[in-house]
């Protein structure tokens, strides 16, 4: 046992006696344990339970302990740290409704050479007492309030949101985030966001907590982290991976957010809880109006991979609504247009000589007369701040092109802005960006040949 455990400190074999009186409290038997530092400068460990009896001292899974959400589960805890508190000089004296009992080194039976721990059991000096009390000798205040902070129980970590899984929690700032697994600490993690009670454990971890279950491997306990994280809706906790997602281009993004299943949730969860856009890096650096339309409007855009990007085309959120990527936003303004039709039988005489131009400008621009709807509008969709800015939408959804009438009142401005909508409906672009800009160059040329073809000298279109 002593070569088993040579690395244990103090403090690992006091974590274990504090977590058998936590255990009793959880199990339900009396109040929360009490740690108390004496005069006399002995430290003592009380809970409230029934009470330590002599089969506690026999290496046995403990059946009750398996079935309820407690760390401790095969009997071997107790021992350990009586081994390691005697291998180190520390007086223990354990007080009980059934006996006091103290620590002695003897011989083993029948192996005169071989010296062992025993438990040596006396009279009860308090036959009356509720619980178990241990009494520490020797143990520096400091080493306690090292063994303490294995507990979740004695540590002020704020929980961020809880599920039948574990809880989030918010990583201590200046420390590294801590992992617990039943309220125990069992790992430190320097990359993640958020520090982690796993409370519903699956095989791997459960065959991870061993003895050395101050130093558990990533490997047993990251599919229980997901675990919890997927069954979370918190919005604080979402925003805050989000957050973390945009950190990827700057080598500043912690573990979680780096992992697609987390990154797509939080997206979906942040979608039904907050205004926001996803953007991926190579759309904001394109630039284009979207994004001063979303802000305008309120839209907090979200950068996110395109590896994260592409998984959110299509994508529902919680609440069912469709993931706002920006050319879903762009579907749903286009949308919420709100118009008020002019019939051309209504259009005034010079109006009607603009608008019947239109086969001939789609010539021009070698498209087929009557491929997409062109029709005008008195009204259009009004910006954030009360005006009407937009003079021309093209309508994917709808295949059609509406156009603003005060366009009408100059060839120029309706050319223009039946154009513009075109190079919309041919691409599939937004405003501004790269590749609008290179079909509308395309289309420039387009125009700029077919006129000086049918120009004075090549044609009767003047």
């Amino acid at each position: 046992m002593e070569k088993v455990l040579d690395h244990w400190s103090v403090a690992h074999a006091v974590r274990e006696l504090l977590a058998n009186a936590l255990d009793e409290h959880l199990l339900g038997h009396g109040g929360p344990p009490e740690v108390v530092r004496h005069p006399d400068g002995t430290w003592h460990i009380r809970d409230f339970g029934r009470g330590l009896r002599a089969e506690h001292f026999t290496q046995n899974e403990n059946v009750e302990k398996l079935a309820s959400p407690v760390i401790g589960r095969f009997g071997v805890g107790l021992k350990d740290a009586l081994a390691v508190l005697d291998r180190n000089g520390v007086p223990v004296l354990i007080h009980t409704p059934m006996a006091d009992i103290s620590t002695a080194s003897h011989p083993k039976a029948d192996f005169p050479d071989t010296v062992t721990l025993h438990a040596v059991f006396l009279p009860p000096t308090e036959p009356a007492r509720t619980g178990t009390e241990v009494v520490l000798g020797g143990v520096a205040d400091e080493v306690m309030a090292e063994a303490k902070r294995f507990f979740l129980h004695w540590s002020a970590e704020e929980v961020l949101d809880s599920s039948e899984d574990g809880d989030v929690l918010v990583r201590t700032e200046n420390e590294p985030a801590h992992i617990y697994v039943r309220g125990v600490r069992v790992a430190e993690e320097d990359e993640f966001l958020f520090s982690y009670n796993v409370r519903r454990l699956n095989t791997k971890l459960a065959n991870a907590l061993n003895r050395e279950r101050a130093n558990v491997g990533r490997q047993a306990y990251t599919d229980r982290v997901k675990s919890i994280l997927l069954t979370s809706s918190e919005r604080s906790v979402m925003s805050l991976l989000a957050d973390d997602l945009s950190n990827f281009e700057s080598g500043a993004q912690h573990t979680e957010s780096t992992w697609l299943d987390i990154a797509v949730h939080a997206s979906r969860v942040l979608n039904a809880t907050d205004d926001v856009v996803f953007v991926t890096p190579a759309e904001l650096g394109a630039g284009g109006p979207m994004f001063d339309y979303a802000r305008d409007e309120g839209k907090r855009l979200v950068v996110v991979p395109s590896k994260v990007a592409a998984k959110l085309v299509g994508l529902t959120d919680l609440d069912g609504n469709e993931v706002r990527t920006l050319d879903a936003y762009a579907r749903d303004r286009a949308r919420s247009f709100t118009f008020t039709w002019v019939d051309p039988d209504d259009l005034t005489r010079d109006e009607r000589e603009v608008f019947g131009q239109l086969d001939d400008v789609l010539r021009l621009a070698g498209l087929p007369p009557g491929r997409w709807p062109v029709l005008i509008s008195e009204t259009m969709r009004p910006t954030a701040g009360g005006g009407c800015e937009t003079v021309g939408l093209w309508q994917p959804d709808e295949g059609r092109i509406v156009i603003r009438r005060d366009q009408l009142a100059s060839l120029p401005d309706f050319c223009g802005t039946v154009l513009h909508e075109m190079v919309h409906a041919t691409s599939g672009e937004h405003d501004a960006s790269l590749g609008f800009e290179e079909a509308l160059t395309t289309m420039l040329g387009t125009v700029a040949t077919a006129g000086m073809h049918e120009g004075p000298g090549h044609g009767s279109h003047t």
